[in-house]
């Protein structure tokens, strides 16, 4: 059987193209502000906040669940979500890193490009 293209690449590339997959929709980035902006446990309101049928938030929502950067508990017959705190202290880390490196060269690798 012959190696897949994230093979190719290292944990670390794979995971932050996974994150930025996860995160490339406007709709995943207006439940998070949403989620955010509450600081609390959120559950039937998405609907009428995005305007979005609920098929397509419960598909965005296991995106975000599947990322981790969200958590839900059931309750009664509805899930309640709200962010992952943890995990959103990883991610800004991951991110921190990644767009911190060009930061971290050294002055004679700082040159002019093209």
């Amino acid at each position: 059987m012959g190696i897949t293209k994230t093979q190719l690449f290292s944990e670390s590339q794979n995971e932050i193209a996974c994150i930025c997959k996860a995160l490339g929709h406007p709709a995943r980035i207006a439940i998070i502000d949403h989620l955010l902006e509450a600081d609390a446990c959120i559950n039937g309101d998405l609907v009428q906040e995005l305007g979005l049928a609920q098929a397509t938030i419960s598909q965005h929502l296991k995106e975000l669940k599947n990322l981790g950067i969200i958590k839900g508990t059931i309750e009664g017959a509805s899930m309640s979500y709200c962010i992952n705190r943890d995990r959103w202290e990883e991610l800004k880390n991951i991110y921190a890193e990644f767009f911190g490196r060009l930061d971290s060269l050294a002055p004679s690798n700082s040159k002019e490009c093209c």
